[in-house]
């Protein structure tokens, strides 16, 4: 039983590993390869774009009983 488990272990360790380098190739792999040639990294143009906008801040509001009229 506790070799399984370690062989569970160990799985679930080499398929983080796996996503990780899979993960940091999908994002650097052009300058990987670009490295890898000795060619200078052409920079795509993906553009960020961060709005900086102020926080709106509205009045407490504060609610007031409504009272029926009994008729």
């Amino acid at each position: 039983m506790l070799a399984a488990l370690g062989t569970l272990a160990f799985l679930a360790t080499l398929w983080l590993l796996t996503v990780v380098g899979a993960t940091v190739l999908e994002e650097s792999g052009a300058r990987i390869a670009a490295a890898l040639k000795g060619k200078p990294v052409q920079h795509l143009a993906v553009a960020r774009l961060r709005g900086r906008t102020r926080p709106r801040f509205q009045r407490a509001m504060r609610a007031a009983p409504r009272w029926r009229d009994a008729a």
